[in-house]
């Protein structure tokens, strides 16, 4: 007999299922072009298909949609892993320096290759995601690095690393930007806010290979993050290679954050935000906690990407910058809460 913890958990996976259809729904019918829930049955079924509807729904939003569903997900996920080894729970996948590092690799492809990829080849459509992929990791690294002391990752040292770097790479970011023309300067600060305006189908076939290894590796280890909670002898008293089980899930994380922030440029508080309304659903236990985190990160940017794209229409904000609005003050909020 299914506990109330468990029924609870099932209860919140189904209604945020259907929150999500119905957050899908409205995100393919309503826009610029409107479409009836028949046109978009018969354009999915192909029943006698409109070329009209089939380049709204398949070559714009869909694309779009997914890769938000996919990034919401993937920063979820990340971040409810990130809070769960630093036992922090003010943590968020950004503050490690990733999306920095994405940032300023991203911008230099701007720099170096504006006007010099041509075509429209995977290749020519993917060289800047996969520079945002590389740098994502290449920082990582370095905080790697440096946040390993006597055989150990340190969460502290972790955090303030991650800050360092990031906020140096911030730095030098910028300072490519300044050396752009203005077009490409304009393109490069949309992107660094957070944006899937650019969504196409080669953009989703090149997360999904990320989320199939990272993904059932963090899920198979939550039981870990629960045990990390506990203090570091108790720990290793248990029989956990602790160093080694952090390493695993903080390079997962680092994966799946850099293969979201590849494709839609810095999106924050998304992985803050996931994991305090996950434990607010469904308790503590991480088994429980990460799939919530990804179905609330994946409403959180499914909706704010349907609000960015038709709220100032003509005009499109970056979805970034619609989370924002909304993750500010709840980090305001969190951090007089630590306070009491």
């Amino acid at each position: 007999m299914r506990s109330s913890t468990e029924r609870r958990y099932w209860a919140t996976l189904f209604a945020g299922v259907g929150l999500l259809f119905a957050a899908v729904y409205v995100s393919l019918t309503n826009g610029v072009f409107d479409l009836t829930v028949t046109d978009v049955i018969k354009t999915l079924m192909r029943i006698d298909p409109v070329p009209e509807h089939d380049m709204v729904v398949f070559d714009f939003r869909l694309p779009r949609i997914v890769i938000a569903a996919f990034v919401g997900f993937g920063l979820g996920i990340a971040g409810a892993v990130v809070q769960g080894i630093t036992k922090n729970g003010l943590a968020d996948p950004g503050i490690l320096g990733i999306n920095a590092g994405a940032g300023f690799a991203g911008v230099l492809f701007m720099l170096l290759f504006e006007g010099k990829m041509t075509g429209a080849g995977l290749l020519s459509i993917m060289a800047m995601p996969m520079f945002g992929l590389a740098g994502g990791l290449m920082a990582a690294g370095f905080i790697y690095l440096f946040a390993w002391r006597s055989g150990r990752l340190d969460p502290g040292t972790l955090i303030l690393v991650g800050i360092a770097v990031g906020s140096g790479l911030s730095a030098l970011t910028i300072y490519l930007s300044l050396k752009m023309n203005p077009q490409d300067y304009e393109m490069a600060a949309v992107w660094l806010t957070g944006s899937i305006w650019n969504a196409n189908w080669d953009y989703v076939v090149s997360m999904i290979p990320w989320f199939l290894v990272f993904v059932p590796v963090i899920f198979r280890k939550a039981p870990l993050l629960d045990v990390l909670q506990l203090g570091e002898e108790s720990v290793i008293g248990l029989g956990v290679r602790t160093e080694k089980e952090k390493s695993v899930l903080l390079i997962g994380s680092i994966g799946l954050v850099s293969a979201c922030v590849s494709v839609s440029g810095s999106i924050g508080f998304v992985g803050l935000l996931s994991p305090h309304i996950a434990k607010r659903l469904v308790g503590l236990h991480h088994r429980r906690v990460i799939p919530v985190c990804g179905l609330v990160g994946m409403l959180l940017v499914v909706i704010s990407d349907f609000i960015a794209k038709t709220v100032f229409t003509p005009v499109e904000l970056p979805v970034g910058i619609v989370i924002s609005i909304v993750g500010v003050p709840y980090f305001v909020y969190l951090l007089f809460r630590a306070k009491v």
